[in-house]
């Protein structure tokens, strides 16, 4: 888990949920434009990540020949100076595959993951929404293809996950990124690029690196957090929360400090 423990998960407080419920529905009155939300993935809708989890399922199933001797140590190796260039890499590593199989080994991975941490509180905001005719996108820095079977928990088809992929030649998956890599700044771009500028009404996310995503929000910028702990993802987290803070954003802590 993104967390690494097994704290029990604070649910959205009946304060928070007023809060948002009520920014929402000035939005729907006051605003004419499409309805639309735009949430990160990993850490904000569940606790766990969906793209890692999907590699080390590839390392163990799929038979690449071409991989480094320490797939984990080169993955880790990438990352340090711009993790772009690893999250790329994820795609990369299938080069050649049909884009059919990738869906399908995706597919069985997930079914294996038994009681995918998805969080309750999510779960309603995303039927607040569609209540509201919202139209829901998740935007990631994992890979797609990863994220698309565990977007269907949510109700989220493949169209509406927006994250990191290479190009598709005659069906098969790649080697050249496709623009924009959906990384911090990355992350706005794609919800922009797809929603032909149009930004959304509501944008969540766990991370500093989700700040540009939340800045895309027009009335309900959300950030949450997984960790209680000073490790992983703690540092990025707690930036978020104070800059959330500094800017009058909501906020909210799955596991409370």
């Amino acid at each position: 888990m993104i967390s690494n423990n097994e704290t029990p998960v604070n649910e959205f407080s009946p304060a928070l949920w007023e809060q948002i419920e009520s920014h929402l529905k000035l939005a729907c009155k006051s605003s004419t434009v499409p309805r639309i939300a735009a949430f990160d993935a990993d850490g904000t809708l569940w606790d766990h990540d969906a793209g890692e989890t999907f590699f080390d399922w590839q390392i163990k199933n799929c038979g690449f020949k071409d991989l480094p001797a320490d797939p984990w140590a080169h993955y880790h190796a990438l990352k340090n100076p711009d993790p772009r260039i690893a999250y790329v890499w994820l795609a990369q590593i299938s080069h050649g595959v049909k884009l059919e199989q990738m869906r399908e080994w995706a597919d069985k991975c997930f079914a294996q993951q038994k009681n995918w941490p998805v969080f309750e509180s999510q779960k309603r905001l995303f039927a607040i929404l569609r209540s509201m005719d919202f139209e829901i996108f998740i935007v990631t820095a994992s890979i797609k293809w990863a994220v698309e079977p565990v977007a269907k928990l949510l109700g989220i088809d493949n169209d509406h996950v927006i994250g990191i992929t290479t190009e598709i030649i005659d069906g098969k998956i790649g080697s050249k990124p496709v623009h924009p890599i959906t990384w911090r700044q990355g992350k706005a771009d794609g919800i922009l690029h797809r929603t032909g500028g149009v930004r959304p009404i509501l944008a969540s996310g766990n991370t500093y690196g989700d700040t540009a995503l939340l800045e895309t929000a027009t009335h309900v910028a959300l950030a949450v957090s997984t960790q209680d702990k000073p490790n992983g993802l703690f540092i990025e987290e707690q930036k978020l929360r104070e800059e959330a803070n500094g800017r009058g954003w909501l906020s909210h802590q799955f596991r409370k400090l």
